[in-house]
């Protein structure tokens, strides 16, 4: 009884710890290196993108053209 006692003590201080925020020191450098490594996917991501859609829209407007001019 007395080590479920001591067991249930240390629990509710661990988790008015956490509770309290007073661990919380803010974004570190890993936090910052995280985001900037998903930051050059996502631009990496977008170049290619534009480009295909940018030969999307020419080609539609090529293709708009050939028709207009064969009738």
């Amino acid at each position: 009884m007395r080590a479920l006692a001591t067991v249930m003590g240390i629990i509710a201080l661990a988790t008015a710890f956490a509770a309290s925020g007073a661990g919380d020191e803010g974004s570190g450098i890993f936090v910052w290196i995280f985001l900037g490594f998903f930051a050059v996917i996502v631009v990496g991501q977008l170049i290619p993108a534009v480009m295909l859609i940018t030969g999307l829209v020419k080609g539609i407007a090529a293709k708009a053209e050939t028709k207009t001019e064969a009738k």
